[in-house]
């Protein structure tokens, strides 16, 4: 899946433009980058943790003449996906079904004129031996 296909399914499940969750999920994705590259920790509950790892610097070998070569420090991202997350791609547990859109509200109905009495509970029947769904 790339972005656009996740902007279109988001949209799809949500009811919302592709123009508005493309906005969206560009934000988001910025966001993200900026504060990595600040060297923030980004913690998102049950998917995983985005943070900036510093690499110091070193000595390499070239693999052609075997000479010793200096390799610059540098920082890379890193994710460290959450349990929740792993437990969906092992399939140890089935993702989330997607929420579907709600309903948009129409006009207030009008109130009945006449309430009417609370109403009992009503006891249920037992269920039937035997009888399978």
């Amino acid at each position: 899946m790339n972005k656009q296909e996740l902007i279109d399914n988001i949209s799809t499940q949500l009811g919302h433009s592709k123009r508005d969750v493309s906005n969206v999920v560009e934000a988001a994705l910025e966001e993200l980058k900026r504060a990595v590259a600040r060297g923030e920790k980004v913690a998102l509950a049950g998917f995983g943790v985005f943070q900036r790892h510093d690499r110091a610097a070193r000595t390499g070998r070239n693999p052609q003449t075997g000479e010793a070569v200096k390799i610059k420090a540098t920082k890379l991202p890193k994710f460290r996906p959450g349990a929740e997350f792993k437990a969906v791609v092992s399939g140890a547990k089935k993702p989330s079904a997607p929420k579907k859109a709600a309903a948009k509200k129409s006009a207030p109905k009008k109130a009945a004129a006449k309430k009417s009495a609370p109403k009992k509970a009503a006891k249920k029947a037992p269920a039937k031996k035997g009888a399978k769904r």
